[in-house]
């Protein structure tokens, strides 16, 4: 695909990046609906947390777009928060909330997560432009509608 056919990123919502992190947070709630009831202001509470927050971190840096620095560090917090919930998952693989499949699932979408994120940063002259509204991606960053996730 060359730079004249990429079609442009009008919305944070339309980054993979973003996406995948929404499929993360929906896994990672399923998954904890069957945590011991005990572990619902602890464990529960701070890996949903943590999973949910790299989205926002995201649509934050996305808003920050005309400042890099600005951008930059909002990706930085993001990846940090994808970072937490690997640590949050591998704890509940350790008290045996979840089998190691379980596991090695939400853990490859927070890798995958990681590595978009590295990549944005990588290129965040790119996502930064002087007051335009969207931007024009690569084929790593930006999904056309079939990629798009879908409420049940």
């Amino acid at each position: 695909m060359n730079e004249k056919t990429l079609p442009y990123a009008r919305s944070f919502r339309d980054l993979v990046v973003y996406q995948r992190q929404r499929q993360l947070a929906r896994r990672v709630f399923e998954v904890t609906r069957s945590f011991p009831r005990e572990e619902a202001y602890s464990l529960t509470d701070q890996i949903r947390r943590a999973s949910r927050s790299i989205g926002a971190q995201i649509a934050e840096a996305w808003a920050k777009r005309g400042y890099e620095r600005h951008f930059l560090s909002k990706l930085s917090d993001a990846d940090a928060e994808q970072n937490e919930t690997q640590h949050w998952i591998e704890t509940a693989q350790d008290c045996s909330y979840i089998n190691s499949s379980q596991a090695d699932e939400l853990l490859n979408f927070c890798r995958e997560i990681g590595r978009m994120l590295g990549s944005m940063k990588e290129h965040s002259a790119d996502f930064c432009t002087n007051g335009t509204t969207h931007v024009r991606e690569t084929p790593d960053f930006f999904t056309d509608s079939s990629a798009l996730i879908t409420d049940h």
